[in-house]
Formats: structure tokens, sequence, C-alpha cells
């Protein structure tokens, strides 16, 4: 099996596990954010707000708090993106 870094310079390599390892890390936050309250998205937890199934406090902020780790890993994941074509062109 071909090793992935094998072929790279050490910097661009640790710059693309410290991506991975952003986006690994910014996954996990959010999923337990969500599961303490039951639910699987932004937009299950608001629902849950709403119908009053959870209390609004800390659920709204936790909602926040989700919608800001899924934009946040939508960066991450594009800037991965683009330096791993930067990485297949050179």
């Amino acid at each position: 099996m071909a090793n992935f870094f094998e072929n790279l310079d050490p910097e661009t390599a640790d710059e693309l596990e410290q991506l991975s390892r952003l986006n690994y890390e910014l996954r996990e936050n959010r999923r337990a954010l969500l599961g303490a309250h039951g639910a699987d998205g932004d937009a299950a937890l608001l629902r849950l707000i709403k119908d009053g199934a959870v209390a609004e406090h800390p659920a709204y902020e936790h909602f926040l708090a989700a919608r800001i780790l899924a934009e946040t890993r939508e960066t991450v994941r594009a800037l991965l993106d683009e330096r791993l074509k930067e990485v297949n062109r050179s």
C-alpha cells in the first residue's frame, strides 16, 4: 500500500495532517453537542427547542455552536481540498 505522505515535503505533510485533524475535531465536537440533546442535526435540535422537548438554554447556544462548527468545518474542508489539488498539480 502506498504511503500518501511519502512524496510530500515535511511542511506540506504537516499542514495536511493538521487540517485533517482539525476537520475531525470539529466534526466530533459538533456530534457531541448535538448528541447531548438527542439530535442528529442542527434542524433537529432547533425543532426540539421549538417543541419544548429540550430547555431553550443552553440548547439554543448549543444549536448556534453546532452551526458555527459546521461552517468552520466546511471552510477547513475547502482549504484541505484546495491544498490537495495544489499537491496533485505539482
